[in-house]
């Protein structure tokens, strides 16, 4: 019998989130100059900062590339951010041989066809509840959260949660 992804999530060292559709709510507000700016949410970025300082693998892979968003993510204390990544599947292979990361140890959360193939390789491929339906198709867990409104918030509590690390996070200096 299959694992369910809560046991799955037991073996899970690594988050690795696309951007657009996962991170913000797929939606971009073009200024008259021509930049595109993006609302990113606060309770993922709480939740991707107690993953880092809890002793997570945290990857970001993103088709997109905006120095907006490098800065926050970098400013959350993610090392490894992959943004203009037309290969996804490469990158995921080069991050994980790199950082010796096997492949079910990995949660990776997608929304959409760029991400399909990818997500194909994971240990626990996730997305948003607004994921496109082939993604859905794919994903051993599917988000109650939106994209960019708390979904990585949602699966980065979860598996801390289950491995007895979310509220461990919280005691002491966290408070």
């Amino acid at each position: 019998m299959a694992k369910s992804y809560k046991e799955i999530m037991n073996d899970i060292t690594t988050f690795v989130f696309d951007v657009d559709g996962v991170l913000t709510d797929s939606s971009v507000f073009v200024t008259n100059e021509g930049e595109m700016l993006r609302t990113m949410n606060i309770r993922d970025g709480f939740a991707l900062k107690a993953a880092i300082e809890s002793g997570y693998n945290v990857c970001i892979i993103s088709g997109g590339s905006n120095e907006g968003v490098r800065i926050r993510l970098q400013n959350l204390g993610i090392k490894d951010i992959y943004l203009g990544t037309p290969d996804k599947v490469k990158t995921l292979k080069e991050y994980t041989e790199i950082h010796n990361i096997k492949d079910e140890n990995v949660l990776y959360m997608g929304d959409d066809i760029p991400d399909f193939h990818v997500m194909k390789l994971v240990g626990l491929p996730t997305c948003p509840q607004d994921a496109s339906p082939e993604i859905k198709n794919i994903c051993r867990y599917i988000s109650h959260v939106k994209g960019g409104r708390g979904a990585a918030r949602d699966v980065i509590e979860q598996v801390m949660k289950v491995q007895g690390k979310w509220m461990e996070y919280f005691n002491g200096k966290h408070d």
